[in-house]
């Protein structure tokens, strides 16, 4: 078929993008609900996040001691998510699994939803958000390439930009009744492929490279943090199509579900391996750098704050594991939902109290500041967050009718003209 013209694309564009807007803008009750608490949370973490500018970070709870908290835990659990699309990839693509190929837009939804809260994050953790533009080129300096963080800021804009490219000209192409163009998809979804490990594996360099923290310089640091991004992800899309499946037409295969589930499981063991790998060292060693992980597990001189924590995480990693390498298990809805949970918030606790704050206590000087987020830092991460799902929500609020033929460019103008027929 061939290309549009740029007159006919833009005005075929703007017609898929009033359509879009149209189409989010209806909702049934619930619907509208939804949007309305997580609109709550946002103007909340708006306000709050405009107190802490105007007042400073000494509003949160980080200090000298420790530096980087909650927000910067967030971050990287979430990089963890966006990075997860490649698990629903590899399958649909490069081996040619059709039942999963299905709901790879969805994994790419979710990066990009993903990709959009870890860029928040790290703004609000900027004690000087107005110098932000020193990061810019040309009118400032990013310092590429010897800075990791310069790294860091371009392979996340890649990824969301290749995720955002794909996600959008599939929908596009769809609600025209057209199939979309593979020399264009293939290779971008192809190439997210290292992308999704690059992101992550350029956080974990953040912290593996610095030397003063013996708690990160590991040399596992990266796989561990690939395993158990390759669970977190797909727990969360996991819930996603089955809710999609109850209040939708949306169909999805059983084994497809299975299939992801299987493949958390195999993730989930790695995961697990590579920390008891690390714990073993640790402790076998004995050395005085053990002082970092024997707070995290085991508690300090009496300072045992993040000691349920780091014992929660494990156990729900644990039943993860066991409910999803038993197949009978992964297959009942209640077992795979539970198992869903815990994989979240297993590795949600793991990669944010367990691996910021154990690397930063003790500080270098042997003090130990117990570290708990502050209302200020709890409102606007759920700000974040509630932007994050609003996103999410009206990407699939547009997707998911485009996929199932409901939403397209015939309907459309079907649709506007008997409205202009009724208005004579």
């Amino acid at each position: 078929m061939p290309l549009d013209n740029p007159a006919q694309f833009i005005r075929r564009f703007l017609g898929f993008a009033r359509g879009s807007v149209r189409l989010i803008l209806r909702g049934n009750r619930a619907y509208r609900l939804w949007l309305a608490a997580l609109g709550v949370l946002i103007v909340s973490g708006a306000l709050a996040y405009a107190n802490q500018v105007r007042n400073g970070l000494a509003l949160t709870a980080m200090r000298d001691q420790v530096s980087w908290g909650f927000y910067i835990g967030n971050f990287t659990f979430l990089v963890g998510v966006a990075a997860a699309a490649v698990v629903l990839v590899i399958p649909a693509y490069v081996y040619d699994w059709k039942p999963i190929r299905e709901i790879v837009l969805y994994g790419e939804l979710l990066a990009i939803s993903a990709i959009m809260m870890c860029l928040m994050f790290v703004m609000v953790d900027i004690g000087r958000p107005d110098r932000f533009w020193h990061l810019i080129p040309p009118m400032g300096h990013l310092n590429f390439p010897s800075s990791v963080l310069a790294w860091d800021v371009l392979v996340l804009n890649l990824y969301f930009l290749v995720n955002f490219v794909v996600a959008t000209h599939i929908l596009y192409r769809a609600f025209h009744g057209r199939k979309y163009a593979k020399r264009l998809v293939i290779p971008l979804v192809l190439l997210s492929i290292p992308m999704a490990v690059g992101i992550h594996t350029v956080t974990a360099f953040l912290y593996n490279g610095l030397v003063a923290r013996p708690y990160w310089n590991s040399s596992i640091l990266a796989p561990q943090f690939l395993a158990s991004a390759f669970c977190s992800g797909p727990a969360i899309l996991l819930v996603v199509v089955q809710v999609l499946r109850r209040f939708t037409r949306f169909e999805i295969r059983d084994e497809a579900i299975w299939k992801i589930a299987e493949l958390m499981a195999y993730a989930m063991f790695l995961n697990l391996f590579l920390h008891g790998a690390e714990a073993f060292k640790e402790f076998y060693s004995g050395g005085q750098d053990v002082l970092y992980t024997r707070y995290w597990y085991l508690g300090l001189n009496g300072h045992h704050t993040l000691v349920p924590y780091a014992w929660s995480a494990v156990g729900l990693n644990l039943l993860a594991f066991a409910l999803f390498i038993v197949p009978a298990a992964r297959r009942n809805w209640v077992i795979l939902n539970i198992g869903c949970i815990a994989t979240y918030a297993g590795v949600y606790i793991e990669k944010g109290m367990g691996l910021i704050i154990p690397g930063l206590t003790p500080d270098a000087l042997g003090e130990i500041y117990e570290y708990y987020p502050s209302v200020t830092e709890l409102r606007v991460a759920a700000g974040i967050f509630a932007v994050g799902f609003l996103v999410f929500t009206l990407m699939l609020k547009v997707a998911v009718p485009i996929s199932l033929g409901e939403f397209t460019e015939k309907k459309e103008t079907s649709d506007l003209a008997s409205v202009a027929w009724a208005g004579h």
